[in-house]
C-alpha cells in the first residue's frame, strides 16, 4: 500500500501538552486504551516522551477505518516525535544564544551530570575566556576538559587538562588533570606495528605525575598504565628484532642487527614481559649465524652461542624454550674442540 492509500484508510487528531516534570533521560514508552463505542471503534495512544528535562504527553486519537500498513502508523509517531523533540531544543539554543555566563556554566554543569557531554563542552567553551584567572574559570577549564574525555574525544580532552595545568599548576584540579594528560595519551596509544609516538608521550607523561605526586591515591592505575606502554614499546622492539631474525644472510648479516636490536631492548625496558624472548632470539640468531657461517669463523661464533646458552638458561632455567635452547646447546658443542 503506497502512502496515498495508507492516508485515506485513517484519520488522526494530535494535541500536545507540556507537564513540567524534571526527568535526567531520554525516551518514551505508550499506553493504548480502547473506548466503548463499537460504532466508531476510536481508539486513543497516549505517548510519554521524556526530554530536555521535560515530560511531554502526547495523546493520539486514531479513527480506524481500514488499517493494513502499520508502517503508516510508525510514521506519525516518529513524526511526532521528531516535533517534540525539536521543541526539547529550543531550550539548549537559548542557553547557548544567552549572554549570562553564569546561567551558561549553571546550565553546563547540568548536562554534564546528565551525561550530555558534548552540550556541556559547547557551553563551556563559551565562558571559559571570559572565566580565566578566576574560580570559576578554574571550574570551568576542568569541566571542558573532562566532558571532552567523557565524550572519548581524548586528543582535545588531552589539550584542555595540559592547558588547566600550565595555568594553574597549583590549583584544585592539577593533579587530576596532569593524570589525565597521561590517559589521555595512554588511550589513543596504537598497536605496536604502528607508530608509537603516543605511547611514548604517555610514558614520559607517567613518568612526570610520579615525579610530582609520589603519594597520590591513583598511583597504583599510573604504573599499571606505565608498564603497559613499555610493554608495548619492548613488544615493538621485538618484532624489529625478529624481523632482521628472518631476514638472516639477506643482502648482509642480519642475525647481528637482530642480537644488537634485541640487547638495545633488554637493556631499554629492562623486566619487560617480553624479554625472555628477546634473550632466547638472540640465542638463536647466534646459532644460526655460526651455522651459515664459513669454516674460518665458525668455531668462534659456535663459542659465543654456548656462552649465551649458559647466560639464558641462568636467567630462565624453566623457560618454555628449555628445549629448543638445549638442542642449540648440544649442536653448537660438537662444533667446539
Amino acid at each position: 500500500m503506497c502512502g496515498m492509500e495508507a492516508a485515506l484508510c485513517f484519520f488522526v487528531i494530535a494535541k500536545v501538552t507540556i507537564k513540567k516534570r524534571k526527568t535526567n533521560y531520554l525516551g518514551f514508552h505508550s499506553e493504548y486504551s480502547s473506548e466503548r463505542n463499537e460504532e466508531e471503534k476510536r481508539k486513543t495512544r497516549i505517548i510519554i516522551v521524556k526530554s530536555f528535562g521535560f515530560t511531554f504527553s502526547i495523546g493520539i486519537e486514531l479513527i480506524i477505518l481500514r488499517i493494513k500498513n502499520k508502517m503508516a502508523i510508525k510514521k506519525i509517531y516518529i513524526a511526532i516525535l521528531s516535533v517534540v523533540l525539536l521543541a526539547g531544543c529550543g531550550e539548549y539554543n537559548k542557553i547557548l544564544k544567552s549572554t549570562d555566563n553564569d546561567l551558561k556554566f549553571s546550565k553546563a554543569k547540568e548536562y554534564y551530570e546528565r551525561g550530555k557531554y558534548l552540550n556541556a563542552a559547547t557551553l563551556l567553551e563559551s565562558v571559559v575566556t571570559s572565566y580565566k584567572g578566576t574560580e570559576k574559570g578554574e571550574e570551568a577549564l576542568h569541566l571542558l576538559g573532562m566532558s571532552y574525555f567523557k565524550n572519548e574525544d581524548n586528543l582535545t580532552a588531552k589539550s584542555y587538562f595540559a592547558g588547566y595545568f600550565r595555568s594553574y599548576p597549583r590549583g584544585k584540579y592539577a593533579e587530576e588533570c596532569k593524570f589525565y594528560v597521561g590517559k589521555c595519551y595512554y588511550l589513543e596509544s596504537p598497536e605496536p606495528k604502528l607508530d608509537q609516538e603516543f605511547t611514548k608521550k604517555a610514558i614520559d607523561e607517567f613518568l612526570s605525575f610520579v615525579e610530582l605526586y609520589p603519594n597520590s591515591q591513583r598511583m597504583p592505575e599510573v604504573m599499571k598504565m606505565l608498564g603497559e606502554m613499555k610493554d608495548k614499546l619492548a613488544y615493538k622492539a621485538y618484532l624489529n628484532a625478529k624481523l632482521y631474525h628472518k631476514l638472516g644472510n639477506y643482502q648482509g648479516n642480519n642475525y647481528q642487527s637482530a642480537v644488537i636490536a634485541a640487547r638495545n631492548a633488554i637493556k631499554e625496558y629492562p623486566a619487560s614481559k617480553y624479554e625472555e624472548e628477546l634473550m632466547f632470539l638472540i640465542l638463536k640468531s647466534k646459532f644460526l649465524e655460526a651455522e651459515e657461517s664459513v669454516a674460518a669463523k665458525q668455531e668462534e661464533r659456535y663459542r659465543d652461542t654456548v656462552d649465551e646458552y649458559y647466560s639464558f638458561a641462568n636467567y630462565y632455567p624453566e623457560s618454555k624454550y628449555k628445549k629448543e635452547a638445549l638442542h642449540i646447546f648440544e649442536k653448537s658443542s660438537k662444533h667446539l674442540k
